[in-house]
């Protein structure tokens, strides 16, 4: 009898859960999951006991999460129930294991409660996510100055697709101006402080010297600063201009070009092809 129904085996301390079209993948994710990792800020940690369920796609995640994970997600932890759901039909899965593993070590660190924005952030950092931030340079949002208070940026990470993208770019950057303002350049004041139990906002003055309003201004002035419409020019965006001038040019040269042939066409008759041609003298001599 053929098997349609996902099976558990046990990886070391990973319980992986999978369809059987994705078992291999599954026991492959499930080693690389159980390995040792150094986290920023937390160092050396051995990920525990947890469940990996690989997913064959979108519509099974959404309902193994009772619509929990947004539908254009590849993946989601659930750091309480030790858990990571995964797709399978998602581009690099390492990677996006790595962001999920981030959550799970995250939380098993700091038992305080940390805002959506930093959460995310984090992973990402942790992740080797930094192509988010190329693709911050090339958001037009960000180059207009509309960079979102960190409140709003919680609502946008789990906002549409579109949306989203900006939202993870801008949590990662906010994680690293976190970072860049502490005298070491590391998280690891502010996350020493936080799983010693401190609270966010307190741990966020007492390692950058500002309050959590006064970060929030200087972030958005540093973004601004930094993704301006010089370095969106630099990164791609001119590209997109000079392809604009380019197509606006060759339409323009089209629409002279008819007029051009039209002026020309004015005075000129063309005879019909059975139109008989003109008499020849027989006397004229032809070579």
């Amino acid at each position: 009898m053929l098997q349609t129904e996902p099976s558990a085996v046990q990886v070391g301390q990973v319980t992986a859960v999978a369809w059987p079209a994705q078992r291999s993948l599954a026991l492959e994710l499930a080693r690389e999951a159980g390995q040792p990792v150094e986290w920023p800020g937390l160092g050396w940690r051995s990920p525990g006991a947890l469940r990996l369920i690989l997913v064959p796609d979108a519509r099974r995640l959404d309902s193994l999460t009772s619509g929990r994970a947004p539908h254009w997600g590849a993946a989601i932890a659930l750091p309480d129930a030790r858990t990571i759901l995964l797709r399978a039909d998602g581009a690099d899965l390492s990677r996006t294991l790595r962001h999920e593993l981030a959550h799970l070590a995250l939380h098993q660190a700091v038992s305080v409660r940390v805002p959506l924005w930093f959460d995310e952030g984090y992973a990402g950092w942790a992740a080797g996510e930094w192509d988010r931030l190329g693709e911050l340079e090339l958001n037009l949002t960000v180059v207009r100055g509309s960079i979102p208070d960190l409140r709003s940026l919680d609502g946008a990470l789990r906002g549409s697709a579109s949306t989203a993208d900006a939202a993870y770019a801008l949590a990662v950057s906010a994680v690293t101006e976190l970072a860049r303002r502490n005298p070491t350049g590391t998280l690891n004041p502010l996350l020493a402080r936080l799983e010693g139990g401190a609270d966010f906002d307190a741990a966020v003055r007492a390692t950058t010297g500002l309050t959590m309003d006064r970060f929030e201004e200087e972030w958005q002035r540093a973004t601004r600063r930094r993704y301006s419409v010089g370095t969106w020019l630099i990164a791609g965006g001119g590209w997109l201009v000079l392809a604009l001038v380019v197509l606006s040019l060759r339409r323009f040269r089209r629409r002279a070009d008819r007029v051009r042939r039209a002026a020309l066409d004015v005075g000129w008759e063309v005879a019909p092809e059975d139109a008989p041609g003109p008499e020849l003298d027989p006397t004229q001599e032809r070579w």
